[in-house]
Parts: C-alpha cells; structure tokens; sequence
C-alpha cells in the first residue's frame, strides 16, 4: 500500500517520527530495516521492537505516514467522533484473518491531506477488484509474519584466523560460530582436534597438512551459508508452516509471487522440524545404523548364540580319554571343544550373525565388510563381538553420516539462503492480500462507494448506517445533503441521531480514503471533525461553560463540520433555544458546514438572525419527508424533519 509521495525520503531519522523519543528509537533500531518498517506503517513489524505493545505501535505507525505526508493529523475532534472511527475500524477488523491485517489497517486513519487520502483511495481501487475466494481466506488462516528463530549456536566447528580486524569482523558476521586466532598450523592441528571441522580464513593457510577437517577459505565471510547452514535452515523451520500457507494463498489468489513457489515447497518437503534435512534415504540410512549399532550387536551375538546351542542339543560329542586327559591337563575350556568337535557350526553360528549385523543395519561396501569383522573366527562360548572392530565400524559410520549431512545442509542451505528475501517478500505480500480482501469484504457487505470530493457541506445518496443494531440490510436508505448550516427536527425516535452517525461514518471513511456505505457521496475535505453526542442531563456551571467555550472556539476555527445531537439538553429550554441561536449564528458568518438535532426549532428560529439551508429525505419509496415550512415572519433557519427512518 504505501507509494512513493512527493518529497518523501529514502531514508529518514527515527527521531523525526512524532512521537518517538530516543529510548522508543533505540527499541525500534533493534528491527531489521526499520526506516521500512516506519515507511509501510508494519504496526506488526514495528510491535516486534523491545517494549513496544501493539496498541503503541499502531500509533507509531500512524505518526510515521503522517510524517511522510506532513499531516498534521487531528481530524476527529470530539469522542463521539473518535468512537465513530473506532467502530467503523472494528468492522474492518472482523472481515481480516491474520493478526497482521487487524492490526495493520489500524494505519488507515482519516486525514485532512489529499496526499494520504489518495494514497489510500489508490489502495483501494486495488483491494476491490480483488475476490474474496473462500479457499484464499482458509489459505492466510496459517500466514503470520515471518519470525527470527532464537540464537543458533553451534560448537563442533569454528573459525580461525591470524588477523585481528578479521576475527573482529568474523565474530560479528557469524556469531553462531566460535572463532579463534591462530598463529601457525600447530595452532590450527590443535583447533582440529577439539572441533570437527576448523575454516581457516586466511590464504597463508593453503597447503598446510594437518590431521582433521581443516578447510581453507578466506571467502568463508562472504557465503554464511557455507560455515554456518543452520541459519538459514533454522529461519526456515521455524517459519515452514508460514511459508507453506503463504504459498497455498498466493496460489489460489493467482498472485505474482517473487520466487518460485514449487521450488520453496520442493525445499521445505527436505527440511525437518530441527532444522536438519529430511527424506534423504542414504542419511536415514546412516543415522539408523548409528543409532542401532549396539542393539544389532547384542541382537547378533543371541542369534550366534541361539545357532550353537542348538547344534549342541543335537549333536552327540565323544571324547576320548586321551583327549580329555590333555584338556584337563592345559586347562582348556570349551573353547578348545568347540574347535575339535563343532569347528562347522560355530562357523555357521558366525556367519549367521554376521549377516544379521550387516542385514539389520542396511550396511554396505566397507561398512558391511567392517561388519563382518566384530565377529572373528575364534571359537567362543558365548559369542561376544569384537570391541575394537565395532568401535571402528562404529566411527566409519558416523563419520559417513556426519559427511552427508554436512552436505546436504550445505546444499539445502545455499538453495535456501537465496530464497530467504524472496521468501520474506511472498509473506508480506499474501499479508497485504489480507489487508486488501478486508477492504474488499467491507466494499461489498455495505455496498460501497468511492465518494467525491469537492463542494460545500456534503451530499449523501442511498446511505445506510453499517453501526446500527439491525441486520444492514433492514436499514433504510436515506438521501442527506447539507451545505452551511442546518437544523434538523422531526419526532421521537424518526432517525436523527441515526442520520448524523451516517454522517459521520461516510465522512470519517471518506477522509481515511476508503468507501462509503452509499450509492454515491460527495464530501467536502474537512480539518475538523466535530460530532457532538445527546448529553445525559443538564451540565453544571463548570461543565456548561466549558461547552459554550469550546463551540466558541469551533466557531471560529477553519475547515470544520459540527454534528450536534439536542444541544439543548445541557441546560433549560429556554436558555438553550438562545444558546444554540447564538452558535448557529457564529458557525454561519464562518462559513461553517454543521447539522444540529433540535426539537426546539422554532424557539431557535425566534432567536436568531441568520438563515441556513438543508434538506434532507428518504430514498426509499416506503417512506416520505415532511418539512417543517419556515414561519412566514422572520424566517432564520429552515429545518427538516423525517418519518419512517431507522431508529
């Protein structure tokens, strides 16, 4: 939504926002480009600064655009005006489905500035061509602003290097990483045996022969992704559920999306919810085997044992004096028995674990030769694997895994890494479909119009109140139109305070630049907006004089509609008729715009000494007007009255 405006900045001081002293702008710094944020007016962005809560950054993010439009804001003067704004902004808020656009369009606000209001209007144009798709909807239910995981630390690698000013950088380009200053390969031989894998960044490096994963790359700082894949990978997991509801929405929508959306789901398929790689069947493979190394030994050294039991169950043995002589003589154990008189079915008890281990395992090449070897062909009872050849099957394997998924994160890193501002593009702009289908929804529930701007006073064809309590589509329409200053009469319960809430709601929507609940509306821009509700009660001195005071003071401001509902309820009859004359009066040589409810018309009309003119009447064929004619003696304001109105 937000447009390049004439003399608006690329950049500016966050301090110039009104509003934003310097401890709220040093919480906002901490946002990854908030000048952006500022200029989009991103309430959702803006509330993820440091002790910013969202009620806070809705009003930073309206400071902000009235910034760059040098609005001086303040058009709703009263809080009768305020609360019609309030509600009319709650109905745009219901039709929103993520919490960005509810909180988002808290940015829209009415504004005295052309600038603005066009900037929205343009929005709008947009927003209702849009099609509010029941798919797209179910779709943003998943899209949030995408979010920055907590720190990624990791410790089986590190940096080293031999320049100051580089390990300064490096510590600051890749804080996940350690780094350390080296001087020589024996210091880098020693980094390598505590790390499994040390980068080196400096070119006098290259050649140097050391045991251990030594990497030579003085470009490491320019492809974080290369030294450190779980940034980007850890980005991702945490936002793959956004990702994928930001992808489906922007398909269904049919929006022009700023990356390849089968490639970023293909890329996500291939990510866990660790931030590791998935679905890759070799290092499934190899972290299965790993993971099930000892069970599988243990389970083969039973079937071995289960194999010799059996054929000794069955196999009749005879040993001749002679023999057991010599055995008992050496000491020998069974071990001895077993390789003269079942040397077969050992073997065959061998081979058979053997192939379990490497069976159960999926081992294979040099992984299932490693295998065969943890059972040698020495007769024993039990058969127990050997230590040292499962130990080095042991680190074959996990070396294996290590290296492919090193691999592979490398690989889904760099292909992931290149999609992250495209991705954060995607997000933000299904957010903004969001926003737009809300105004859409609202355009099409009230069956809106862009209203014109121009003239005196305002005009309003075929309106209907969206605040009233019944279904919208019992209201009755109604044709408004006032220039200068009027009174408006009629009996109890005709629709007058119904009629001036439609007022203020078309022109409090016209000046935020969006449509109005109108077949067609044409408003004078206004820097005030005065509306004036019915007072509960006469007013005591203090509070009296302070209401005179302030109509005093509207009466003599500039550009202003006035709204007031029975005035002369603050104070007696009488008294009030001489008031409300006197206002009137002051609000006409102003050339103000201003509409007063009044059953005290004629008292009115006998106290002052200006004339007004208004009209208003149904546009439903159900009801008609009536006038009040003016007296034929001195006729000062001419009001009108209504029947059949809502209430």
């Amino acid at each position: 939504m937000a447009t390049e405006t004439q003399g608006e900045v690329d950049a500016f001081d966050l301090e110039s926002v009104p509003g934003v002293g310097e401890k709220t702008a040093a919480a906002l710094a901490e946002l990854d480009d908030p000048e952006r944020a500022l200029r989009e007016g991103d309430v959702a962005r803006i509330a993820d600064a440091p002790g910013v809560s969202d009620g806070r950054a809705a009003r930073i993010a309206r400071a902000a655009v009235r910034h760059r439009h040098d609005d001086p804001g303040d058009v709703l003067a009263t809080d009768r005006a305020r609360e019609v704004y309030d509600r009319v902004l709650g109905l745009l808020q219901e039709r929103t489905v993520t919490d960005y656009a509810a909180k988002r369009v808290q940015t829209f606000y009415p504004s005295a500035t052309a600038s603005r209001t066009e900037e929205v209007r343009e929005f709008v144009r947009r927003a209702t061509d849009r099609d509010p798709d029941p798919a797209v909807l179910d779709a943003l239910a998943g899209v949030a602003p995408l979010s920055s995981p907590g720190d990624v630390r990791v410790r089986d690698r590190c940096l080293a290097t031999a320049d100051a000013e580089r390990y300064a950088e490096a510590r600051d380009a890749v804080p996940e990483v350690p780094v350390e200053v080296v001087d020589d390969a024996r210091d880098l031989a020693e980094l390598a045996r505590g790390y499994s894998t040390v980068v080196a960044m400096d070119e006098a490096f290259a050649g140097v022969d050391v045991d251990g994963d030594v990497r030579v790359a003085p470009g490491a700082l320019e492809e974080p992704a290369e030294v450190v894949p779980e940034r980007p990978l850890a980005f991702f997991a945490a936002n793959r559920d956004r990702l994928r509801a930001a992808a489906r929405a922007a398909r269904a929508a049919d929006l022009d999306p700023s990356c390849d959306l089968g490639t970023l789901e293909a890329a996500l398929e291939r990510l866990d919810d660790d931030g590791g790689v998935a679905d890759d069947a070799e290092l499934d493979r190899l972290t299965r085997a790993v993971d099930d190394l000892d069970a599988a030994v243990s389970t083969a050294e039973s079937v071995a044992d289960d194999r010799l039991r059996e054929a000794i169950r069955e196999k009749d043995v005879t040993i001749e004096g002679a023999d057991l002589l010599s055995l008992v003589e050496r000491g020998a154990g069974v071990d001895s028995l077993l390789s003269r008189q079942l040397a077969e079915e050992f073997d065959a008890a061998v081979e058979r674990a053997r192939e379990h281990l490497v069976d159960a395992l999926a081992l294979e090449g040099t992984e299932a030769d490693l295998a065969r070897r943890a059972f040698p062909d020495d007769p024993t009872f039990p058969v127990e694997a050997d230590e040292n050849a499962v130990s080095r099957l042991r680190d074959e394997l996990t070396a294996a895994r290590d290296r492919r998924g090193r691999r592979l994160k490398r690989d889904l890193a760099e292909e992931l890494a290149a999609m992250r501002e495209p991705a954060r593009d995607l997000v933000e702009a299904v957010l903004e479909l969001d926003v737009e289908l809300a105004v859409a929804r609202f355009d099409r529930d009230f069956e809106c119009t862009l209203p014109e701007f121009g003239g005196e006073g305002f005009a309003i064809e075929g309106g209907r109140c969206p605040l009233l309590a019944e279904p919208f589509e019992d209201v009755e329409p109604v044709d408004y139109a006032v220039e200068g200053v009027t009174l408006l009469s009629g009996v109890n319960s005709g629709g007058k305070t119904s009629t001036l809430d439609l007022v203020t709601t078309v022109v409090v929507l016209a000046q935020m630049g969006l449509p109005v609940p109108a077949e067609r509306a044409r408003v004078e821009r206004v820097e005030r907006l005065y509306y004036h509700a019915k007072t509960q009660g006469t007013l005591d001195a203090g509070a009296f004089e302070s209401t005179v005071r302030e109509f005093a003071r509207v009466a003599g401001e500039g550009r202003g509609l006035v709204l007031v509902d029975e005035l002369e309820s603050i104070t007696e009859p009488g008294a009030s008729a001489t008031i409300v004359a006197g206002i009137l009066e002051a609000l006409t040589e102003n050339d103000a715009t201003a509409v007063f409810v009044s059953h005290l018309a004629a008292e009115i009309r006998e106290a002052c000494e200006t004339t007004s003119r208004g009209r208003r009447r149904s546009s439903s064929s159900r009801s008609s007007p009536t006038r009040r004619p003016p007296p034929s003696t001195t006729g000062c304001w001419r009001s009108s009255t209504a029947r059949g109105t809502v209430k």
